[in-house]
């Protein structure tokens, strides 16, 4: 279970780092796609065709180019920031807002020898503070960047003013640049939001299966010192009184150092039988923590048939790493949405039966697909599941099934004179009343 724990927070950390990534590409090629559409099109027809207008708008294309650079340089920084694992330094924004208000002082030159039509003027308004809101977005918060969108709004009003802008134009510079700004924020403030989140739910499993690999640490101890701690005691003291009996010459010193050896051995097997119960699969156990797995990790888990109670121990050891190795390879390959687990009792037999769908075409080493084959170049999962079955003389079945289905099939024969079996208790939780009155 710890292993497929760390399996399964591995397969989502890759997702999730997948995911970050194109979120951040995604936002690095914004600003570059705005430049290129809104500060080109004023050339075909809103920008006057004389020379002036045309080394205005050139120069401020380029200006803009830098700004989308600058922008990919600061982006990292500026998520790390957002997610709390850095700090941006307020001077890598200084280069980013000086180009801002140059771009806005090119704007206004264009706009006052009356080199660019009033609607592509509001278009390259709109575009000027893109490049430098993704990043600004992510390092102040939302209301402090409101703020000051509608400072830099109020401050192009009054620079377009100031070289004769009028009218409607004049009018649509405050939407337009509002427009540029709030789409920023839109578009980059819940990607980063939707990313923080999920960073911290991974943060939250990791520490989960830190906490469950410790827990399991704490009750193996514990049960080893249940097991061990009174007997070591009873041989510490019949040890010093076999000491100070055979200082004194008294023949009974004898009979403590045998209750001791008697005493060891019976340690000696306790021990044997919670090591036998920690690494032993228990069926019912595997079968309600593979439905679990599989519902958690959004694929459908139906199990259904006996229940396998009845069955001897081995049998039901057997089977539940059968359901614990199957289990495991849906997660890992494939790409699967629904699991069926099928248990049938038979008069002469147990057959254990794992289908899923979402198989990789190509075939796997032991005639199995990629969907459901954990034996993959240097594994050993169908090999390893093969020989815990000969032990019970079973044997394992796995392929294609048609259809982009996955079937696994172990079958085990069950001897006339098998003894029952029952899931409640582990084999050492059986076998401690027996013990402990050996010890009575």
């Amino acid at each position: 279970m710890l292993v497929r724990g760390w399996r399964r927070s591995w397969q989502q950390r890759s997702k999730l780092e997948r995911i970050d990534l194109y979120s951040r590409l995604t936002l690095s090629v914004m600003p570059w796609l705005f430049t290129l559409s809104w500060q080109l099109a004023p050339f075909k027809s809103d920008i006057r065709h004389a020379p002036l207008p045309i080394a205005l708008g050139v120069a401020l294309l380029l200006v803009s180019l830098v700004q989308c650079l600058l922008s990919n340089r600061n982006i990292q920084l500026s998520f790390a920031h957002y997610l709390g694992t850095a700090v941006l330094p307020r001077r890598r924004q200084l280069p980013s807002l000086v180009l801002l208000l140059v771009n806005l002082g090119l704007l206004a030159t264009m706009a006052g020898v009356d080199g660019v039509t009033d609607s592509g003027l509001l278009i390259m308004t709109m575009n000027a503070p893109v490049a430098h809101a993704i990043t600004q977005v992510l390092v102040t918060p939302i209301r402090t960047f409101l703020i000051q969108s509608l400072a830099l709004a109020a401050l192009c009003v009054g620079v377009f003013a100031a070289v004769g802008v009028r009218g409607g134009a004049l009018a649509g510079v405050v939407p337009t640049m509002l427009f540029g700004c709030v789409l920023t924020l839109i578009a980059v403030r819940p990607s980063a939001w939707s990313l923080s989140v999920m960073w911290q739910a991974e943060e939250a499993r990791d520490l989960q299966a830190r906490l469950a690999v410790a827990e399991e640490r704490l009750r193996f101890g514990r049960d080893l010192h249940d097991v061990l701690g009174r007997n070591l005691a009873v041989i510490a003291l019949k040890s010093e009184l076999a000491v100070e009996l055979a200082q004194r010459g008294r023949p009974e010193a004898v009979d403590q150092m045998v209750e001791v050896q008697r005493i060891a051995r019976t340690s000696q097997q306790e021990v044997r039988d919670v090591v036998r119960g920690y690494r032993e699969a228990d069926l019912s156990t595997e079968l309600s923590g593979a439905r679990g797995v599989l519902s958690a990790a959004g694929i459908e888990c139906e199990v259904t048939g006996d229940a396998g109670g009845e069955l001897p121990a081995p049998v039901q050891s057997a089977l539940g790493w059968v359901v614990r190795e199957a289990a495991t390879n849906v997660l890992r390959h494939g790409d699967p949405r629904s699991c069926t687990i099928r248990l049938r009792s038979l008069p002469d037999s147990v057959v254990l039966q794992v289908e899923n769908d979402g198989a990789a075409p190509a075939a796997g080493p032991d005639g199995g697909s990629g969907a459901g084959d954990g034996s993959g170049p240097g594994g050993s999962g169908l090999a390893g599941l093969r020989e815990r079955l000969r032990v019970v003389d079973g044997s394992l079945d796995a392929g294609p099934a048609g259809s982009g289905l996955f079937r696994l099939t172990a079958t085990i024969p069950l001897g006339p004179a098998a003894p029952p079996a029952r899931l409640d208790k582990p084999p050492a939780a059986r076998e401690a009343p027996v013990l402990q009155e050996e010890r009575r």
